[in-house]
């Protein structure tokens, strides 16, 4: 509870200026990690779905070769509610010179909320060498195993783990150019974004945007530039913890989520017997990954 204790400069005259409240946000980063999608319901569920196998030789006379597909993994997105609030005493309210708490406090409210979903969202990546935190196939994001429905495994991350470079960016995408969906047959999986960390945004500039490759005086071209690999461009991220993991972020279908249940909302009230203001902001959602083929990362070296 906010009482006049607590602000006792905000009921006199000549303070200049009350700080810490003011400064800048980053834009929004979460939508350049996730495709965002609507719910109406409790929670979301998405159900794999096999294809079918290669075409088999049809002899002469013979009867065709019959297929069938089977369920895949299961992933299901549980929403959850996020809310914070503070209350003000009617006498606060009163003797406030500067109108500082009722103002300020809803704008700071606000900030807190944004910034809890960024958190949470940049938590899937964080956790996504995590194998406490596991998708639909009960692996995490990034894995060398992910199975396959009919057998079989893949991998989303490189076999040994490197810090970003050239050569681990060309092997990621040497990788992703041989994934095969549940059935083994081929799938274009390509690649969209570039997702770092602040502390690798020189270290990516020097590899991508030189028109000739970084570090050595061979004169080659930069392929990864002149080719266009991210069309998408690079997705700095200032809620990732990891100073030396990278993502590449890919256009499967059915990637990476945020379900959207219900977005911010303020209210606020009197309270009867107190008469004391009461500010309340509260959301709902769920961050999470479907395919974990919408992802390529690697924890650094």
């Amino acid at each position: 509870m906010i009482n006049r204790a607590s602000f006792a400069k905000a009921l006199w005259p000549g303070v200049n200026a009350f700080y810490g409240q003011a400064n800048d946000e980053f834009p929004v980063e979460y939508t350049g990690l996730f495709e965002t999608q609507s719910s109406q319901k409790a929670f979301e569920e998405d159900v794999g779905v096999t294809s079918f196998g290669l075409a088999a030789i049809k002899g002469e006379g013979n009867s065709v070769a019959y297929d069938d597909m089977q369920q895949g993994f299961l992933t299901r997105y549980q929403h959850v509610a996020y809310a914070l609030g503070f209350i003000i005493t009617e006498e606060m309210i009163e003797d406030d010179q500067y109108m500082l708490v009722a103002n300020k406090k809803a704008n700071a409210l606000a900030f807190s909320m944004r910034q809890t979903k960024e958190i949470v969202a940049a938590n899937v990546y964080n956790r996504a060498f995590n194998s406490t935190y596991v998708g639909g196939d009960a692996k995490e994001m990034c894995a060398t195993d992910h199975p396959n429905v009919t057998g079989g495994t893949w991998a989303n991350e490189l076999t040994t783990a490197a810090d970003i470079s050239e050569a681990a960016l060309e092997q990621a995408l040497i990788d992703m150019g041989k994934w095969t969906n549940d059935r083994g047959l081929k799938i274009a999986i390509m690649p969209q974004k570039l997702i770092i960390p602040v502390d690798l945004q020189f270290d990516v500039e020097r590899i991508l945007m030189s028109p000739l490759q970084s570090g050595n005086s061979n004169n080659d071209i930069n392929a990864l530039k002149s080719s266009g690999k991210f069309p998408g461009g690079v997705v700095i991220n200032h809620y990732l913890t990891d100073t030396d993991a990278w993502f590449i972020r890919t256009n499967c279908p059915e990637g990476l989520k945020h379900m959207e249940r219900v977005s911010d909302t303020f209210s606020e009230d009197n309270d009867f017997d107190t008469n004391n203001l009461k500010y309340k902001a509260r959301a709902r959602y769920s961050f999470g990954w479907t395919d974990p083929r919408g992802i390529y990362g690697s924890p650094g070296a």
